[in-house]
């Protein structure tokens, strides 16, 4: 069930096929990017298939195409970031968010949680992010604790965090990870990041803490658009940016850097998948700019549902370097560039791409130097042969949260 009133956010009604099955209340907010609610979905198709009755709360602008399976999805009213610092949130009328509206919200998930009875409370991100909605997270958390028979409280977060402008803000993440949490839920494997990398305090909320491996999107089977080719990406060069909105100079520079990526690379059929969030005039722009350039040699066209099963069949992936479609790359072993995002206080992006490249199994460009002439160069690099020994990392996250929220859940009733 969808519910996506975003000045009322109604709240659920129960559907009697689920009813005996245990409930989650999953809480996420993204802000800029929809990396946090793409990996949020994926873990909710997982609960939902583990038998958890899920509902998902989304705070953010609602995110086209958005697969959260079976789950009842709740839409708050929305907030979204004016620009990369994520100090300063809006509403839908482009209005700064006020008390007003924080109370509207808080009251919203306070009734949520009364009337879901949920078993299990997961924020996405907090405590470890997201401290500018505290007002409304925290007296969330204290309305699930306080039920008749509280909820376990468990946090979902990515393998590396951003670093906070003042070290006293990671005491602060570790004094509500000790206050409220019964469970921290690692998305990643200590193989490739362990959590301390980026949250130094990590001994000391080592008891939490449990790496599920990395939530990726392995589904193959998403169909295409109306009017699509299944086989759509087949030995083609797929230029991605997940939700986009920062994203057009990535765009233009593969444009520019398709005539000078190569022999191979530049016969090859180039498709830029535009996220939703950049603008249509943007959109359409890049359609005339790749026409300009080459009309049979370049599709511009926006994000697809059958991404990830387009990524398994290219030549060559150029992207950001975003959680989920790094991940996905390393998945499918496809030579990738990536131009990880780096405005603001962001860090998490580079980090990653590093450490994989690192192995040698990426080609990365810093944003700051984001040339078409370093990415065609980086391109040729890429699709070059090379021994690529893609390493043992553990990409089965999703599947591995939703048993270990059961394994809680059944300990918790054992006698």
């Amino acid at each position: 069930m969808t519910t996506a009133d975003t000045g009322s956010a109604p709240l659920p009604r129960p559907d009697l096929s689920r009813s005996l099955r245990p409930r989650i209340v999953l809480y996420v907010q993204h802000l800029l990017g929809i990396g946090h609610q793409k990996r949020a979905a994926t873990l909710t198709r997982a609960l939902e298939d583990k038998g958890f009755a899920v509902t998902y709360v989304s705070g953010g602008f609602p995110v086209r195409g958005l697969d959260t399976g079976a789950a009842d999805l709740v839409q708050l009213p929305p907030a979204r970031a004016v620009d990369k610092f994520f100090k300063v949130l809006v509403g839908p009328d482009g209005q700064v968010i006020d008390d007003d509206w924080r109370v509207r919200r808080r009251d919203l998930l306070i009734a949520i949680v009364r009337r879901v009875q949920p078993a299990i409370l997961i924020t996405e991100l907090f405590p470890f992010g997201r401290r500018q909605l505290a007002s409304e997270i925290v007296p969330m958390i204290e309305a699930a604790r306080a039920l008749p028979r509280p909820a376990l409280i468990a946090a979902s977060v990515r393998d590396i965090l951003v670093e906070p402008p003042k070290e006293e803000r990671r005491h602060e993440m570790l004094d509500r990870a000790r206050r409220y949490y019964d469970l921290v839920m690692v998305h990643g494997d200590p193989a490739l990041v362990p959590f301390e990398r980026t949250f130094p305090l990590m001994a000391e909320v080592a008891d939490l803490v449990r790496y599920t491996g990395y939530v990726v999107d392995r589904n193959r089977n998403h169909t295409p658009p109306p009017g699509r080719d299944a086989r759509d990406g087949t030995g083609e060069v797929l230029v991605s940016a997940g939700g986009g909105a920062v994203s057009e100079a990535l765009f233009r520079a593969a444009i520019a850097a398709r005539a000078g990526s190569g022999p191979d690379l530049s016969a090859r059929h180039w498709r830029l998948l535009v996220g939703w969030n950049l603008d249509d005039a943007i959109l359409t722009e890049l359609r005339a700019t790749a026409q300009a350039a080459d009309i049979h040699g370049f599709t511009v066209e926006r994000a697809r549902p059958d991404f990830v099963a387009m990524l398994g069949r290219a030549a060559l992936s150029i992207s950001q370097a975003g959680y989920n479609t790094l991940l996905e790359v390393v998945e499918n072993r496809v030579p990738a560039v990536v131009v990880p995002y780096a405005g603001g206080l962001e860090t998490e992006q580079g980090l990653r791409a590093g450490l994989v490249a690192e192995q040698g199994l990426i080609e990365v460009v810093d944003e700051a130097g984001l040339t078409a002439a370093a990415l065609a160069d980086a391109a040729a690099r890429a699709a070059a042969p090379r021994d690529r020994r893609w390493p043992a990392i553990d990409m089965d996250g999703a599947t591995a949260s939703a048993d270990l929220l059961a394994d809680m859940l059944t300990m918790r009733v054992a006698p």
